[in-house]
Parts: C-alpha cells; sequence; structure tokens
C-alpha cells in the first residue's frame, strides 16, 4: 500500500513555497521595523507549560493537544500556539532584564487535533509576534497597526476587517461573568450541549459559539462593555484614539473573546469574508499577569497570530517561482566540462541557471528549457568549442546568436541583472 500523509496535514509544495517564502519575507521585513527579533523555538514543550499558560478548561487543552509520554515518562506536547513557548524562554533566558518593551517573533508550526477544512490543518502554520514588559495602551495601537501594514504589504488589508474589544481584567471580569452565567442559566434550554458545558467552565468562550441555536440567547447577552472597571474602560478608550490618530479604522465587537484564558483587556481580530466560515485571519490581544502565572517578573505583554494558510488562501497563486535564467546544453562529455565552471561561477554571484548533463540529446533539451520557462538556452558542442564560442538562443522568439565563451559567465551576468 501507497504511503500517504496523515489527514489533516498537508506538503507545501515547489508551485506553492514561492507564495510562502513571500509571507515570511514580508513579515520580516514589516515586524523589523518597528524593531522585532526574531526568535525560533522547539515544536515540543512540557504539557504543563500549555496547561498553564493557555488554562486548563479550554478546550485547546482539554481536547485539541497532540500529547505523549517520552521514554523517561515525562509528558510532552506538540506545541499548539507560540505564546507560552516564548514567554517560557523569555523568563528561562533571562531576556526580561532586556530594555522594555522587548519585541520578539516566530514562525512555525502548530498542531491541534480539529476537524480539517479549508484553511484549517492539524498541521498548520503561524508568525507570532509579542511585546513584553509594556502595560501602555499605545503599544496595543501600535502593535496592531504594525500587524495590519504586514497585510498592506501583501496587498490584503482591503479586503480585511479590524474588530476590536476590551474583556476587563481580574478586577472587572467577576463580575461580568456572574452576570453571563446567569443570563445563560436562565436560558439553557435554548443552547447547545458544547454552551451549556461552557456556561459552567469557561462562559466567555460560549459567546464565541457560531451555532444558529444559540445565537438569540447570545446576542441578548449582558454585554462585557458595560461591566469594565474605570481603568479598563479608560485603556481602552485610549487605544481607540490612538487607533483613529493613526487612521485606523475598526470595528467593536462585543462578543469578541479570543480562544485563550490569559487574555485581558484589548482583544481583537482582522477578519475577512472571503474564506468562507473560517473568517478570522489573524488576531491577539494583551495578556498582563501571564508572564508572572509561568513563574516569571510581573509584567505585562501583548501579541498576535497570524494564520499563515489562510494568508496563502487569501492571496491566492500570486507569487510565481524565480526561473532559471538560462539552460546551459552541452552537447558531449568535453562541453560538459567547459560549461560546469560556468554554472558554477555564475550561481555564486546569485544567477540560477539550470545545466543539463551532455546525455539528452538537443532536441530534448529544447524541450526542457520551454518546460522550464527559462529565457535562454546556451548550446556548446564539440564545433563550439573547437571555435571558443557557445550558440545563445532567445527561446520566445528563437533567434539566435553566439558569444565567447571566455566571456559566457559575464554574459549570463548580464542577462541575470547582476550586471
Amino acid at each position: 500500500m501507497t504511503i500517504k500523509a496523515v489527514r489533516g496535514v498537508h506538503d507545501i509544495l515547489p508551485a506553492e513555497a514561492a507564495t510562502w517564502q513571500h509571507v515570511e519575507a514580508t513579515a520580516r521585513r514589516a515586524f523589523e521595523a518597528y524593531g522585532y527579533r526574531e526568535i525560533r523555538l522547539p515544536i515540543f514543550e512540557r504539557t504543563e507549560l500549555f496547561a498553564r499558560g493557555i488554562g486548563e478548561v479550554t478546550d485547546i487543552v482539554q481536547k485539541e493537544m497532540y500529547t505523549f509520554v517520552d521514554r523517561t515518562g515525562e509528558s510532552l506536547t506538540l506545541r499548539p500556539e507560540a505564546t507560552a513557548s516564548k514567554l517560557r524562554a523569555y523568563i528561562e533566558h533571562g531576556l526580561h532584564v532586556q530594555p522594555k518593551p522587548v519585541r520578539l517573533y516566530t514562525m512555525g508550526p502548530m498542531f491541534r487535533y480539529e476537524r480539517p477544512q479549508a484553511g484549517r490543518y492539524r498541521q498548520f502554520h503561524q508568525i507570532n509576534a509579542e511585546a513584553l514588559g509594556e502595560q501602555h495602551p499605545a503599544l496595543d495601537a501600535e502593535v496592531i497597526a504594525m500587524l495590519i501594514e504586514f497585510f498592506r504589504a501583501l496587498g490584503l488589508a482591503d479586503r480585511l476587517q479590524l474588530e476590536l474589544n476590551s474583556i476587563g481584567d481580574a478586577a472587572c471580569r467577576p463580575r461580568y461573568r456572574e452576570r453571563l452565567v446567569g443570563h445563560l442559566r436562565q436560558h439553557a434550554a435554548r443552547l447547545c450541549e458544547e454552551c451549556r458545558d461552557r456556561t459552567e467552565k469557561n462562559p466567555l468562550r460560549a459567546l464565541d459559539c457560531k451555532k444558529a441555536e444559540c445565537r438569540p440567547v447570545l446576542d441578548a447577552a449582558p454585554a462585557l462593555a458595560d461591566s469594565l472597571c474605570e481603568a479598563c474602560a479608560g485603556h481602552f478608550a485610549r487605544v481607540r484614539r490612538y487607533l483613529e490618530a493613526m487612521s485606523l479604522a475598526y470595528a467593536i465587537n462585543p462578543r469578541l473573546v479570543r480562544g485563550f484564558d490569559y487574555y485581558v483587556r484589548t482583544t481583537f481580530e482582522l477578519t475577512t469574508t472571503h474564506l468562507g466560515a473560517q473568517n478570522a485571519v489573524a488576531g491577539g490581544g494583551r495578556y498582563d499577569g501571564l508572564i508572572e502565572r509561568l513563574e516569571g517578573p510581573p509584567e505585562a505583554g501583548i501579541g498576535f497570530a497570524i494564520g499563515m494558510e489562510r494568508v496563502v488562501l487569501l492571496l491566492g497563486s500570486t507569487v510565481e517561482a524565480p526561473k532559471p535564467v538560462a539552460l546551459l546544453i552541452p552537447l558531449g562529455e568535453a562541453a560538459l566540462a567547459r560549461l560546469l565552471p560556468v554554472a558554477q561561477a555564475v550561481r555564486a554571484r546569485g544567477v540560477q541557471v539550470d545545466l543539463g548533463y551532455g546525455q539528452r540529446k538537443l532536441r530534448a533539451e529544447l524541450e526542457r528549457a520551454n518546460k522550464l520557462g527559462v529565457a535562454y538556452a546556451v548550446i556548446v558542442g564539440d564545433a563550439e568549442l573547437e571555435r571558443g564560442e557557445a550558440i545563445v538562443r532567445e527561446m520566445k522568439s528563437g533567434a539566435q546568436r553566439t558569444a565567447p565563451l571566455a566571456d559566457l559567465a559575464a554574459e549570463l551576468l548580464v542577462l541575470g541583472g547582476r550586471v
């Protein structure tokens, strides 16, 4: 039986990889302009890190993590998100002593046992950014501005909407939680089983339910904004004012709570109408207190995650992989020996060329040149060697000219735009 990829994962083939590389390069440019530095993290951690960091009563921890016991009996988990790992590294390596805010980003695969569908996989890829050690509301606005700048650089900003909310903090959220639980219990018969379960374990997550049967009850739920304490309300007002100062449009979404227990105050998402049910492309929020929960200093933090699969879906096949400038076609062993150092020299200067190995007939090599999409074919046989020249054929027009073999590397550098 042929072995195939397991359900919920996917291969990123060469034709797609150029788009992924474009997204990654755009993120690096956008983030580094704001002073963020890349950090690379392991893909598995101790299970306890995610249980404490994400929250033990979240769907991710209870239902979706890939957890295993290693040969020493230790429980380990493939990372379902990046923030907990980043904060563990921040604490472990003493990054918290650096000037604040400490700005970090990472990108790579995450793992959750979810139902696979378009834009959602069990191994999926994220770009994540965190700003640590600063609680000023201007930082919230700046982080959101950087996220939007990334999408603007990709040409996608006009297809996205910024949704914004504040979910309060430990001072005011318990009052709201009490009001919300009372409302949900009163109408429990009209809620799905999952929402009834969330009512007792994690009631704010019930607000995120997408099932039509639950929406009338959830839409009539008390508004969190009405329960914000003075400090949280003031923080949220300043975030909005700073966004408006940067001419960044937003919509208040009072039901935006995100999927992690660690969020406080500002939460945000970038959503689209172009991906069907999977409408969130990026999202994040503030998580003051999480660093301390992981036994670090009592510092603030804010960050976001971008779903790379969804970004690639939005982009479509707009980015083409670079093609070789030329196919070097040696007709025989002697010609191959002459063209190998030419190929080596131009590749060392960053010009992409392909090279035949002298075993195919000229017609077959020209057919390969067409399939590769090269602009030029460079042909060298015994006769050309004797004359000290190469035939340079323009593939589109079929026009041919000769070039001295001694100058061939320089010629290819010119054709490749390196001179």
